[in-house]
């Protein structure tokens, strides 16, 4: 059975630099009828645990460690016994929101993570956070883009642990490359494609800032 692509929307709150703000997240679980992947446990691991449903979780792979997109990784992984995966560039902020309870494992660039079918290879885009990751699988003609593209431009970078430069390079070298069809499903609101945003993204590049 082929792998399809759900969507889940949950709504908490982002802490960073001593200031907190409302967020919707989007949770994506990547799957077939027997086994799934989430990507991004954020808020609710009650809601995302109804998403899946008797599915067997085999991994809870983690875009970046900020807080809105983690804090329910812990109690996911307790009750269903899926793997945490984060970059090790980002045990630091990891560590700011679950000091007492690491990853189980590491992400590198270029692994790939599968799941009922689907292949995601794992694409280290360090700029809106040290260790962000994307997830792209050209089979499902999709990447996962985390906090590091958006419909409209490249993900924040005003606080700490972030930086611009490093974003657009990341943004330029492993997202720009993809095939221009492919669904760019981010981290928060609508998805978008690499086509539409290309474009948009040079125009950062020009500006530097």
């Amino acid at each position: 059975m082929t792998a399809r692509i759900e969507r889940l929307v949950t709504s908490g709150q982002f802490t960073l630099d001593g200031g907190t703000w409302d967020v919707d997240n989007n949770v994506w679980i990547v799957g077939d009828d027997h086994e799934a992947i989430v990507i991004d446990a954020a808020h609710d691991a009650d809601a995302i645990a109804r998403a899946v449903g008797d599915r067997r979780l085999t991994a809870i792979v983690c875009t970046h460690a900020h807080n809105d997109h983690i804090d329910a990784a812990p109690a996911l992984a307790d009750r269903t016994g899926a793997v945490i995966w984060l970059h090790p560039d980002d045990l630091p902020l990891w560590r700011m929101t679950h000091p007492d309870r690491d990853p189980d494992r590491l992400l590198v660039d270029d692994q790939v993570i599968e799941a009922a079918g689907a292949d995601l290879t794992v694409l280290h885009t360090p700029g809106h956070a040290p260790g962000a990751i994307c997830l792209y699988d050209p089979g499902l003609g999709a990447v996962f883009t985390g906090d590091t593209l958006f419909q409209g431009g490249p993900g924040a970078t005003g606080r700490s642990f972030s930086h611009f430069p490093t974003i657009i390079d990341s943004i330029r070298d492993k997202l720009l490359t993809l095939p221009p069809e492919t669904k760019v499903l981010t981290g928060h609101g609508d998805p978008t494609t690499i086509g539409a945003e290309a474009p948009h993204l040079e125009e950062w590049i020009k500006r530097g800032h």
